[in-house]
């Protein structure tokens, strides 16, 4: 039962003053709420069993509640913490914990009984931004999850701009399991958060989310934190294709050494990412492709990079092999220089000799949404259909590209790309098209060539 105290925060004289709280908001809240599946029990592994994307229109609370269920402050970039928004993506674990009474927690002792906890279900976080301009960092997050908590403000007006775009992004990357976070409800009253809720049903209504939960929290507070973590446990393990050469889809990569620190204790270039399909182990010689970026006369070209790994890590734990599961870093032998500042983010990992070649020319099968809303104040437009000599914005896995359209047909597009990919028949692409300067997500495509 969702159990939490509203109350509606007033500013007088910089001095808060607080309302009585609303009774029985549980029970409107369970009365609106379907039932969803039943209470999954997942043991704890050596790797997180899923990646759970954190999305939503800027400003509503994501890093926040990340930073509630995990204690990491995602947001460590230095003009992160300037600007007080998302601009990288950012990562953090989570096991979640039950008690024998039945309580929800991250914590080893359970607050209502006092026992010992016990470990049930280990998930990996994905801090994606909500600013319109980065969208298309939003959509390299969303190639490397599972499912999504997509976050709502309370106290805004509803739908939000980047909260429609992130709902189709999660559309356009096939992301089906998904739980709706309505965050900030202690600064509306009850009826407020009840109209909202009836909102976002409505706008969840005929499409792959009508029968999600909506979970109202306060994640400053921490208020419901016990609900969510009760959902996320009922989220479905994905099914893993361990059997398929290794896929590494390359997120971040980083020098993890700080300043200072002796040769004899460098270590190699990191990348953090997840694995796709296969399996990858302590030992194995690995092929990154596009790999490094090179200007010579004039012309980009991009070279392959060959290393070794040398350490593998998901969920805290050091593994010695990897399965497709969760948010890993592999520890390389490579230059800590070739890592730094994600200068090897986009990339494909994969055993030598078994990554395809990286192509620059692509024909795809596109699928477009029928309108899109460019802000707030204007009605949605139309879509057009896709024109010859068009720049369109690409989202291929955790590449992200601009493409230009040399042949469009009513259902095949070829385009010339800018920066060239790893060519995956069948994989999913995310296009945006640029209005008054902006990039828009207009729908997907279907990798065909």
């Amino acid at each position: 039962m969702v159990k939490i105290k509203i109350e509606k925060v007033t500013q007088d004289n910089e001095t808060n003053k607080k309302e009585e709280p609303a009774k029985n908001y549980d029970e409107t809240y369970q009365k609106l709420n379907k039932e969803i599946a039943s209470d999954d029990k997942i043991s704890i592994s050596g790797q997180p069993v899923l990646n759970v994307g954190i999305v939503g229109h800027i400003d509503h609370g994501k890093t926040t509640l990340l930073h509630r269920l995990t204690g990491i402050w995602a947001d460590k970039h230095s003009e992160e913490l300037k600007r007080g928004i998302t601009i990288k993506l950012g990562y953090a674990d989570l096991i979640i914990r039950k008690c024998s009474c039945g309580k929800f927690t991250i914590n080893q002792d359970c607050s209502v009984c006092g026992c010992k906890t016990k470990e049930i279900k280990q998930i990996s976080f994905v801090d994606a931004p909500g600013h319109e301009m980065l969208m298309a960092t939003m959509l390299g997050g969303a190639a490397i999850i599972d499912a999504a908590l997509l976050v709502i403000s309370a106290h805004e007006p509803f739908p939000k701009p980047q909260t429609k775009e992130h709902f189709l992004a999660l559309q356009v990357r096939g992301i089906k399991n998904i739980i709706i976070v309505q965050n900030k409800v202690d600064l509306v009253t009850k009826e407020q958060a009840i109209e909202q809720f009836k909102k976002i049903k409505e706008f969840v209504k005929d499409t792959f989310a009508e029968n999600v939960e909506i979970i109202p929290i306060c994640a400053q507070q921490g208020a419901n934190m016990d609900e969510l973590l009760c959902s996320l446990n009922k989220l479905p393990a994905q099914q893993r294709d361990t059997t398929s050469k290794p896929v590494f889809l390359i997120a971040r990569t980083f020098d993890i050494n700080k300043p200072g620190t002796k040769v004899a204790n460098l270590h190699g270039g990191v990348l953090g990412g997840t694995l796709k399909k296969g399996k990858l182990k302590i030992g194995d010689i690995i092929e990154i492709k596009p790999g490094i970026e090179i200007k010579k006369h004039n012309q980009t070209i991009f070279k392959p990079v060959e290393t070794k790994i040398i350490g593998l890590v998901a969920g805290g734990k050091k593994l010695n092999e990897i399965i497709p599961s969760g948010l890993i870093a592999i520890e390389t032998s490579l230059d800590p220089v070739m890592t730094k500042s994600d200068a090897l983010a986009g990339c494909l990992a994969g055993l030598k000799g078994t990554i395809p070649e990286i192509t620059t020319k692509i024909k795809m099968k596109p699928y477009l949404f029928k309108e899109i809303s460019l802000n707030e104040k204007e009605k949605p437009v139309a879509i057009e259909p896709l024109k010859t000599n068009e720049y369109l914005l690409m989202s291929v896995n955790t590449t992200t590209t601009v493409g230009l359209i040399t042949s469009a047909r009513k259902d095949i597009a070829e385009l010339n790309l800018k920066i060239p990919i790893v060519p995956n028949i069948g994989d999913r692409i995310g296009i945006a098209r640029n209005y008054s300067g902006h990039w828009r997500l207009i729908g997907w495509a279907e990798l065909i060539a």
